[in-house]
């Protein structure tokens, strides 16, 4: 089911009539879900002339489709692009299929009122018309990866990162192309210095001294406006990568299946940081001093220009500062390795530590948890230290070569003086050359060591960019509007990723739609993993799962969360208000809604008479408010809107008996007609079913009417 909002969008309506004129239709939910909606906002619209149209670009991905807004009149739209979208006057849209200039006329079709095509006049449809058009043109098979910020394409992990970075080659050719300048402005500031001593000084020529001073301000000038360009340039790319990027990484992250996700929170969320390092990288100095390097060659040119002997000083050191640097590289990779794992390690001793403050204070385990954050800091400040000392030998080695060959370089110069073939001059020239030849090689330890932690951070990023998605790109769901109820379970085995056991074993069930189901057994005996399967949140790994006699494989995972009016048995809440959390799944729904549901949950027993009412704030994953409030917000968030399965895992085991009987009462009605699953331990629950399932270890070991199965049961334990 649609949140309202979404169905008001005339625009992403038109989307959806796109897809059905291409024969391939898609769900409205589908193809906008995990999209950046301002929930601040009154409505969500995929475009607005005040805003960027990405939204609609990576809706229209998403459907296979490549888009392109432009600004033009009606008239001048060819027939061979048609269908097309046009965005008309007070937020509305349409599609138009069909025009003919010379009749005055047009074919269109308006999803808010049907989906019909109709014939109107030219005119009236150019009155509306707000001069916006997306041209539609469908992707080849095989790259159907919605285009996100309209500009990345399938973000695998060969490509996503230097993919995009390719998309601003045009912007790094211009600081290529500007650095060469600054290097050869650098050659300025030593002939300079060398023309004054050679021709100025022993002529007493003054004229020709402004005319070089003149000479090089301009020179000093160009040089400054064009490191600010450089510089404006870099962080121009680096912001426009950057919201691409983040994009894409955190949407993966978001969209990877339940089956790939690291079972460490705190060293996934220390691997999606590493993204600010690697951005840092190719907006920093380190860039800079990389692109540098070749252009040491242009220095040494001079030098020989000079006198040829001079130049193989500055070449030696620098071949020396190489070959020394090529056996630091691979113990600073491995340094860089062991400390990128090992800060890993600590974020998630902290984030663990952090989440689960109140037992570790509930038990005093607070000294076993500063024992790991001690230990584990302990090892990255030791090998951090390893890597500190081969940095800075390698820096002081560097600093005392240069020095060491500008001295040889003054030396040298002096004999070569006195026999004539060298000057003054050229001798202060070369040996500002020679310095500049050598520095870009003496930052060969910090570009490896920033390198080095660039490149890692880049490979577990790609390592997280290979975990497969639960909607990956290219492939085309069965698209599902609407679901009857009927689920089946067939011969269904389930194992944990990573566990040997078994969780399901051959479970066989048939649910017909409207059926009211309660699943009952012991602790860990699999009934939430039932309710996990059929969420899609894992994949069987034998048998199969049917809703309305189709695979789950083969519906839109967000299609099929959207049948569902789901309680989960551990409730986790975001922190904000009981509004925001009851209107998670429809973030504009009405007050009058907002009040049905809350109703249902019992929300308004906690509201009601709390000065903030709605506007409560219930505090990080909901720890400012009762077990029993998180699970009646739980409720209320579920049916905020209307779905044709109630699947509730355990929704009221926190509850008290008054606060359980008016939910319980409420259920019974809310559940008349409906598909409805309910996986409990409490008997009082039980009321609603008219069947239950007994699981035992992984098996159904009962199946039937619901006064039989507790008749076998004989008071036992739930």
């Amino acid at each position: 089911m649609m949140s309202e909002n979404l169905d008001l969008d005339p625009l992403l309506l038109c989307l959806v009539t796109m897809t059905k004129l291409d024969n391939k239709p898609a769900s409205a939910q589908s193809l906008v879900e995990g999209l950046p909606f301002d929930p601040t906002e009154e409505k969500q619209r995929l475009f607005s002339t005040k805003h960027s149209n990405s939204n609609f670009s990576r809706a229209a991905g998403r459907a296979g489709f490549d888009s392109s807004l432009q600004q033009r009149p009606i008239t001048s739209i060819p027939s061979v692009v048609l269908p097309a979208i046009l965005i008309l006057q007070h937020g509305s849209a349409c599609v138009l299929t069909e025009i003919s200039v010379e009749e005055r006329r047009a074919t269109v079709i308006i999803p808010n009122i049907d989906d019909s095509p109709r014939t109107i006049s030219l005119d009236k449809l150019e009155e509306e018309y707000l001069g916006y058009v997306f041209f539609l043109k469908r992707q080849y098979e095989g790259h159907g990866r919605e285009h996100l910020l309209s500009q990345v394409s399938e973000a695998r992990p060969s490509n996503w990162f230097f993919g995009t970075m390719y998309r601003f080659r045009s912007i790094y050719a211009r600081v290529v192309l500007a650095t060469l300048f600054i290097n050869l402005f650098v050659i300025a500031g030593p002939m300079f210095t060398m023309n004054v001593y050679d021709r100025v000084i022993p002529h007493n020529a003054i004229d020709t001294l402004w005319v070089l001073a003149i000479g090089i301000g301009l020179i000093y000038s160009f040089d400054l406006m064009l490191k600010f360009i450089r510089t404006l340039l870099l962080e121009t790319a680096a912001k426009k990568s950057d919201i691409i990027l983040s994009s894409v990484l955190f949407q993966h992250a978001m969209n990877i299946k339940m089956a790939e996700r690291p079972r460490s929170v705190g060293a996934f969320a220390s691997n999606i940081r590493d993204f600010d390092g690697i951005r840092s990288f190719f907006a920093s100095s380190a860039l800079t001093a990389f692109i540098d390097l070749p252009f040491s060659l242009i220095f040494l040119i001079v030098i020989y220009s000079i006198h040829p002997v001079l130049v193989i000083l500055p070449l030696s050191v620098i071949c020396v500062l190489f070959l020394v640097t090529i056996p630091v590289k691979n113990v600073i990779q491995k340094i860089v390795d062991n400390t990128h794992e090992a800060i890993g390690k600590r974020n998630s001793i902290l984030v663990e530590s952090l989440s689960n403050l109140v037992t570790i204070k509930a038990f005093n385990a607070s000294s076993t948890v500063q024992w790991h954050w001690e230990e584990s800091t302990g090892e990255i400040a030791s090998k951090s230290l390893l890597s500190r000392i081969r940095f800075s030998s390698l820096s002081t080695l560097s600093a005392f070569l240069t020095q060491f060959c500008s001295v040889l370089v003054i030396v040298v110069g002096v004999y070569l003086i006195k026999d004539g073939e060298l000057t003054m001059g050229g001798l202060i020239a070369v040996n500002i050359l020679a310095s500049r030849s050598i520095a870009p090689w003496t930052q060969a330890a910090s570009l490896l060591t920033n390198y080095q932690q660039m490149k890692i951070g880049l490979q577990s990023l790609n390592t997280l960019m290979a975990k497969e998605e639960e909607r990956p790109a290219g492939k085309r769901f069965i698209r599902r509007p609407d679901f009857k109820g009927d689920i089946e379970f067939k011969d269904v085995d389930f194992s944990y990723p990573g566990e040997e056991k078994q969780a399901l074993k051959r479970i066989n069930f048939k649910i017909k739609a409207g059926e009211r189901v309660g699943i009952v057994g012991s602790v860990g005996s699999g009934k939430s993993t039932i309710s996990a399967l059929l969420m899609g949140f894992y994949e069987v790994g034998n048998g199969a799962v049917f809703i309305d006699n189709l695979d789950i494989k083969q519906i839109d995972p967000v299609d099929l969360r959207s049948a569902y009016s789901y309680v989960p048995q551990e409730v986790t809440l975001f922190s904000g208000t009981v509004r925001d959390n009851v209107t998670l799944a429809a973030p504009h729904a009405t007050d009058a809604e907002i009040v049905k549901a809350s109703t249902f949950g019992v929300v308004n027993a906690l509201t009601d008479r709390h000065p903030l009412g709605m506007d409560l704030q219930v505090g990080e994953r909901g720890l400012n408010i009762s077990g029993g409030q998180r699970q009646s917000i739980a409720l209320a968030r579920a049916f905020i809107r209307e779905s044709p399965i109630i699947l509730l895992d355990e929704p009221t085991n926190a509850m008290d008996h008054n606060t359980e009987m008016k939910v319980i009462k409420n259920l019974e009605e809310k559940t008349k007609g409906k598909t409805a699953i309910i996986i409990t331990h409490k008997p009082s629950i039980l009321t609603i079913v008219d069947r239950l399932l007994v699981i035992n270890d992984g098996v159904l070991v009962m199946d039937g009417p619901k006064e039989e199965i507790l008749a076998k049961l004989g008071g036992k334990s739930l």
